[in-house]
This record gives structure tokens, C-alpha cells and sequence, in this order.
């Protein structure tokens, strides 16, 4: 039996960046994924929205996805533009990749990282015990770890052995996904009909094009599509298949929306499409499955460094699942939006097109669907607290400094903007970086505005704010024990 910290179900994208963010913070963990290459993941999601973009800019590894990608005003409410570009962010953009390059690129960072990958085998079964879980391989072999985490989709096996409820609403339309030759000429581009969308792509290879169809009549994910299918629906369609053959790929997904009902289970947590599912409208699904993996991620490692208390792993759920119920009810409000071309559906549209030409209501959706307005619920105080931090240009004693640069090694930062000395952090030295810094700017958010700017303001790894204060050891050592756990003995 080989044994593991953690063990992370799903060598997807979200299984990727937990393992990133556990093996920066020191932890034995080790990825099972079914497939023999990360190769085959295919064209599923083609991008990173902006707070996507900025939380791999908070692990220094941004510029390895805008080198491929192509920056673009992703961010959309039923295919209705909202732009970015006036957001107080150096990403007010999205980037159009495919997940395949995406996933490339992150296998690539938790190589480098040294996380071992079980590829070719699937974990067929767990027992959780006081102390840690068993995972069974395909082949037989067994596992050990303290906790397990399923990043392994929809049809999650880890959320179904560890018996948590997956509540929500079947599917009412179904669409398919692939990559083919083709024999013929198709109509190139996107089109609509009371059906719902469909659309052809030329591919980069040349030799294979890319098809997206909805098919007549709502099928589940769990029926594996086949070429027949792809055929029949394409026919249905436009008429003719185009002489589809030799399918690199063919998927299928609904607007099926289901959330798991808790994202813990004693030592077995849910991450990404284990945790919830829905409509990939909007882009919402690929991206907050990596922001879900950098909230655990460092709640996580202290647990298993024992710094800090079990309990902290319960946080994950209190934070993560109200973003993961909104973005499920946002996609079943595009999906019935888009429904066909009946013209009431078509006057709302327009109806809807004309309220987001208004900055107020362009800036509140556009900062949801691109991340940029997630809050966590951390009690009163200011307006910060719970937010992302603004990546502000600091000025130090050592020079200029960007705050995500301090986020790269995934360890918590305190920020004293109160004069050098102020602060006194020397029981939490080997888990918080103290940076005494000024700021010359203005302290601005997406949707709130100009904030007052603080003297002190300490950041978890994720890159969201934990405490805000004045700077004075007042309320610092509460807020560090909080998150941090306590404080060492002198």
C-alpha cells in the first residue's frame, strides 16, 4: 500500500491546480486520472474568464496561458457582450484556449512541482476511517491517504461512494460536442433555430473540423454518444451529416444543473464538476472548478501540517457553495433566455440587451460572470474584507512589488501600510510573510468603486482579504489564529 497526504480523484483541470496549490505549500499528494494523456482532453472549454487569469497571475504562472491564448471580452449573459475593459484589473479581458492547451500547461506546472499521476487507472472504490481514507485502484492496488479529495465530474465516484446527495433539475436539452472529418462543405459559423444553437469550426490542425449540435429530443451525459448520434442529429438539422467520420472526439453535454448538497464529507471533499454541474453557457463551469481548488487548497495543506484546526475545512463549503448555487441558477436563466426563436424569447433578449447598455447593470453582471465580484461572507467591517485584493504596485524598502508576485509561493501576506515596525508577526514567521510597503494609488474594486484604503490588510493564499485593520498589533494575533492557526511558543 503506498500512502499519500492527499489524494486527489480527476487529473482535469481543477484536480491540477489543487495539486499545484498543495505541493507549493509542502504536501505529499498524488493525482489518479483514468486517461493515459493529457492530450485528450479535447475542446470542452475554450477560456479563462479575468479572476481566472488573475489567480494563476497570484501563482506566477499567467503568462505561460496569455503566450497561447488570444485575449478577447469573454464575459457574456445569454450571448449578450458585456465588456470589461474599464475594470479595475490588469487582466480586463478573457482569453480564448482550449482546454486541452490549458490542461497542457498545468500539467506541465505540477510536473515541475514533482506530483506524482497515476495515469491510465481509475480509483473504483474508498472506505474513510478515523484516521484516513483507502482508495482501490483498477488494478488492484490501494491507496492510503488522510484526506481525498473528487475532482472526478458530473458523474463523480467519489461523491456517490462517500454518499453525498446531488440535488437540482434534469436536463431539458442536450447538445453534442466533437471533433471529425469531414467529406463535405458545412455552413461554417454559429446558427439558431427553434431547436436552440449549433455551430462549425475550422480546427488548427486543418484535417478536423468542430461541431456543436443540439440534438431533437434531451439525452443524459451518462448515455455515451456515438458517430450514429452525431449523424442523425446533424441530418435533423442542416439536412445532411457532411460525411462525418473517423471522430476524434464526440461528447455530450445538457443544462442539467446539480450541486452537491455539501462539498465535505468527513476526510472526502468535492471539487469542480464533482461538486457542481450545469449548462457550460457563460463559460462559468471550467473556471470557478479552479477557484474552488485555490480556496481548499491552502485550507487543505494546514490541516494536514496541522497549523491550524480540522474545522477550517469546513469553511470551504460555507464559501464555495453560494458561488456554485449562483452560477447554477445564472446558467438556467441564459439556457430559458436562449431557448429557441420564439419571438417573446427574442423581445426579452433585446429587452435584456438594452438594460446592459447601462454601465450600473453592465458592470454588476459582467463582474459576476467573470469572477471579479465574488465575496465571502467575513462579517462586517470594510468593504475589502472577503474580497480579491486589488494587485497594487507597493513600494518597499527592496523596491517596487506587485501583491499577486507575493501570492507565488501560495503563503498568506500581511500588508503594513502604517510605518515599519507597527506589526509584530514573529509567532507566525514560518506561515505569514510580514511586508511593511506604501501606496500611493487609489484603492478601487470592480462594482464597489474607491474604497478607503487601509493601513493593514492581511491576504490568504487565495488572494482573497481575511482582515482588514488599522495598523497596530490590536486585532492582528485574533486574526492570525483565526486563520492560521496558533501562534508558535517563544
Amino acid at each position: 500500500m503506498i500512502e499519500h497526504a492527499v489524494v486527489i480523484v480527476g487529473g482535469g483541470p481543477t484536480g491540477l491546480m489543487l495539486a499545484g496549490e498543495l505541493a507549493l505549500a509542502g504536501v505529499d499528494v498524488a493525482i489518479v486520472e483514468r486517461r493515459v494523456s493529457q492530450d485528450l482532453a479535447g475542446k470542452r472549454a475554450g477560456g479563462l474568464h479575468a479572476r481566472t487569469i488573475e489567480v494563476l497571475d497570484q501563482r506566477g504562472i499567467a503568462e505561460r496561458f496569455l503566450s497561447e491564448g488570444t485575449p478577447a471580452q469573454v464575459a457574456g449573459f445569454a450571448w449578450i457582450r458585456l465588456d470589461i475593459s474599464d475594470f479595475p484589473t490588469r487582466y480586463n479581458y478573457g482569453l480564448a484556449l482550449w482546454q486541452k492547451h490549458i490542461e497542457r500547461i498545468l500539467a506541465g506546472w505540477v510536473d515541475e512541482l514533482a506530483v506524482p499521476i497515476y495515469r491510465g487507472r481509475e480509483a473504483t472504490d474508498f472506505a474513510q476511517d478515523d484516521t484516513g481514507v483507502d482508495v482501490t485502484l483498477s488494478d488492484g492496488q490501494t491507496l492510503r491517504t488522510r484526506y481525498l479529495v473528487g475532482c472526478d465530474g458530473g458523474r463523480s465516484m467519489v461523491r456517490k461512494t462517500a454518499g453525498i446527495a446531488f440535488p437540482g433539475w434534469d436536463a431539458s436539452t442536450s447538445s453534442l460536442l466533437a471533433e471529425v472529418e469531414i467529406t463535405g462543405e458545412p455552413e461554417w459559423g454559429l446558427r439558431q433555430d427553434a431547436l436552440g444553437a449549433h455551430a462549425w469550426s475550422k480546427l488548427e490542425d486543418g484535417e478536423f473540423a468542430g461541431v456543436m449540435v443540439t440534438e431533437q429530443h434531451a439525452r443524459a451525459t451518462s448515455e455515451e454518444p456515438a458517430l450514429r448520434d452525431l449523424s442523425e442529429a446533424l441530418i435533423a438539422v442542416y439536412g445532411t451529416d457532411y460525411g462525418v467520420h473517423n471522430p476524434r472526439t464526440i461528447s455530450r453535454f445538457t443544462d442539467m444543473a446539480r450541486q452537491a448538497a455539501t462539498y465535505r464529507e468527513r476526510r472526502v471533499l468535492l471539487a469542480g464538476d464533482a461538486a457542481h454541474v450545469h449548462s457550460p453557457i457563460g463559460g462559468q463551469g471550467f473556471n470557478i472548478g479552479l477557484q474552488d481548488a485555490v480556496n481548499l487548497g491552502w485550507k487543505l495543506a494546514q490541516v494536514v501540517k496541522q497549523t491550524a484546526p480540522e474545522r477550517l475545512l469546513d469553511t470551504y463549503h460555507t464559501e464555495r457553495h453560494p458561488v456554485g448555487a449562483r452560477v447554477l441558477r445564472t446558467t438556467m436563466a441564459q439556457v430559458a433566455v436562449l431557448r429557441g426563436l420564439d419571438d417573446r424569447i427574442e423581445a426579452l433578449r433585446e429587452t435584456l440587451a438594452e438594460i446592459f447598455r447601462m454601465d450600473e447593470p453592465r458592470k454588476r453582471f459582467a463582474a459576476m460572470m467573470s469572477g471579479l465580484d465574488v465575496h465571502y461572507d467575513l462579517g462586517e467591517g470594510h468593504p475589502l474584507l472577503g474580497r480579491r485584493m486589488p494587485d497594487l504596485d507597493l513600494v518597499t524598502a527592496d523596491g517596487p512589488l506587485r501583491v499577486f508576485t507575493l501570492l507565488h509561493g501560495a503563503r498568506p501576506v500581511l500588508i503594513n501600510l502604517g510605518g515599519p515596525g507597527a506589526i509584530d508577526i514573529t509567532q507566525w514567521a514560518d506561515r505569514v510573510q510580514l511586508i511593511d510597503a506604501t501606496y500611493a494609488g487609489t484603492w478601487e474594486l470592480p462594482v464597489l468603486g474607491t474604497v478607503a484604503a487601509p493601513t493593514a490588510v492581511l491576504i490568504r493564499p487565495d488572494g482573497h482579504v481575511a482582515w482588514v485593520g488599522d495598523a497596530t498589533q490590536q486585532g492582528v494575533t485574533d486574526a492570525l489564529t483565526t486563520w492560521f492557526g496558533p501562534p508558535n511558543e517563544q
